[in-house]
């Protein structure tokens, strides 16, 4: 197994994306394999940018699971297929009693009042009396042995899935038309404010395209971009756009709920 690295405890910029590139060239030179801590979404979107726009080959994302948004970045040498099974990532099976209602935030707060970093900890999945939870392999003894009650509720963990967890994203969507692709016009449909509000929640950079602030208003969105809000929430751009007879464009923003 390569070295962990920690990368993950960044945000997107350019140290991050310098830690990156450092991996990519200690697997080269050592051809051993790398692996950074779990990346949130924007991270992971912003590694995934960065490799294909320097034409990295030999990595992958994985989180444990198909799907997961939380995901480590693994760079491998040529004699290895990038794959899963090589991530050191430990997976949990955490459960309780039905009537007891746990929330992702109660077993957040367990695991960091054990001191365990944020981007040791990948996706938490919660159901009625059961939840599955993802780690780096370096903090499993530690989960296991002292992970006995989340908040006053008793549970029981056990290493490994019961049952193979399944990404469930859920939208609601939104359409209507817009003058333009214009941020300024999308943003006004997604949070339903006037151009004029729109205009002053962008300029005040509370508004992400693809997880980057963006402060540009005439900025052109496409297809897949993702846009998010603080305050009002984040959508996907569907590929259902089209213009409408009076020159202006019907779009579906699905908006992550």
């Amino acid at each position: 197994m390569g070295k962990f690295d920690r990368i993950g405890a960044e945000g997107t910029g350019e140290i991050f994306l310098a830690r990156i590139q450092d991996m990519v060239n200690v697997c080269t030179q050592k051809c051993v394999p790398k692996f950074t801590a779990f990346l949130d979404e924007s991270q992971v979107f912003a590694a995934s940018r960065y490799l294909e726009k320097n034409a990295v080959c030999g990595c992958c994302f994985w989180g444990g699971y198909p799907g997961a948004k939380r995901q480590m970045l693994g760079v491998f040498p040529e004699y290895m297929e990038p794959s899963g099974e090589h991530f050191p990532i430990a997976a949990f099976t955490i459960t309780y009693r039905a009537v007891d209602k746990l929330s992702h935030r109660d077993f957040l707060g367990s695991l960091m009042a054990l001191q365990i970093k944020r981007e040791a900890v990948g996706d938490i999945l919660v159901s009625d009396g059961i939840c599955s939870l993802f780690t780096t392999d370096k903090v499993a003894p530690l989960v296991l042995s002292e992970i006995q009650k989340i908040g006053r509720t008793g549970v029981k963990i056990e290493q490994g899935l019961t049952a193979q967890p399944v990404a469930e994203e859920k939208f609601l969507d939104i359409s209507g038309t817009v003058a333009s692709m214009r941020l300024d016009c999308v943003v006004s449909l997604l949070t339903g404010k006037s151009r004029e509000k729109t205009n002053e929640l962008i300029k005040g950079g509370i508004v992400s395209v693809n997880y980057q602030i963006c402060e540009n208003n005439s900025m052109s969105v496409s297809t897949g971009d993702i846009i998010t809000v603080k305050g009002f929430g984040k959508a996907r751009v569907s590929e259902e756009i089209r213009k409408t007879k009076k020159d202006r464009y019907f779009i579906v923003l699905q908006k992550y709920i």
